[in-house]
């Protein structure tokens, strides 16, 4: 697993998410009160970008079909989605934000 730097806290607004790729991997990065979290993008219903989505909370619905998930979590909680969203470690290091991904 490697840190990569992908954002500053002023790129993501409070109760908002944004995309941003690590290498050619999509990522939603999301603001909740001051804290990061990173999902997957994608929607694992249908191909669907989810920071793209409606944020509520601490959870995303997804934009195409309305599946929801935990967005600390990745857990399916909603609609036609079954399968959980892959989730990654953030950390903050002043105003940078760092992702943990696997190795490629």
């Amino acid at each position: 697993m490697t840190w990569h730097k992908v954002a500053s806290s002023h790129d993501v607004e409070d109760g908002k998410a944004i995309e941003v790729k690590v290498g050619e991997m999509p990522i939603a990065l999301y603001n909740l009160d001051g804290e990061f979290y990173a999902t997957h993008n994608i929607c694992t219903h249908a191909y669907a970008c989810l920071h793209e989505g409606y944020v509520d909370g601490e959870t995303i619905e997804c934009p195409l079909h309305q599946a929801v998930f935990d967005i600390r979590t990745g857990e399916a909680l909603e609609g036609p989605v079954e399968e959980p969203v892959a989730t990654y470690d953030v950390k903050r290091e002043g105003d940078d934000i760092y992702i943990e991904v696997p190795e490629e």
